[in-house]
């Protein structure tokens, strides 16, 4: 039962972002500055968070540890988000929430599957299977599909 309520979490996390795609659009035109929309995204995603960790971090009595992890690991996260933010709202526009869906999850199939690989970060290594890359190849497809008819 665990294995369905992740994978139902998963599916709700990836229907948050495509809304959040054209809301984060919508939010750029007005601002007219699509870069002030990723940052009032990231703001207002931030305060919730930080609100967020500092109560779980007290009803769990566990302080949060800021001197464990590597220094460039509290800004290259945050960064690689900033630009899928950014990228979508520019993108959303010009392509479709759909099409931008569709190429970002490809992207992340792709790069998750290079990530598996080598292992990155300390992860279970996983060989790229004909399995992997079948399915790989058929999301590039969809990808197309969905932008080019």
């Amino acid at each position: 039962m665990d294995t369905v309520l992740w994978a139902l979490m998963g599916v709700i996390a990836g229907a948050c972002i495509a809304a959040q795609a054209p809301i984060n659009a919508s939010l750029g035109r007005a601002l007219e500055v699509t870069v002030a929309a990723a940052a009032v995204s990231f703001l207002a995603g931030g305060v919730v968070l930080w609100a967020l960790a500092f109560l779980f971090s007290h009803l769990g009595g566990t302080p949060i540890n800021f001197g464990a992890p590597a220094p460039w690991t509290f800004v290259a996260g945050g960064l690689l988000g900033a630009f899928y933010v950014f990228s979508n709202i520019t993108l959303t526009p010009v392509m479709g929430a759909a099409a931008v869906m569709a190429l970002s999850v490809t992207g992340q199939l792709v790069g998750g599957l290079f990530l598996d690989k080598i292992g990155f970060m300390g992860m279970a290594v996983r060989e790229i299977s004909v399995g992997r890359l079948a399915g790989a190849a058929l999301l590039v497809v969809g990808a197309v599909m969905i932008r080019v008819l």
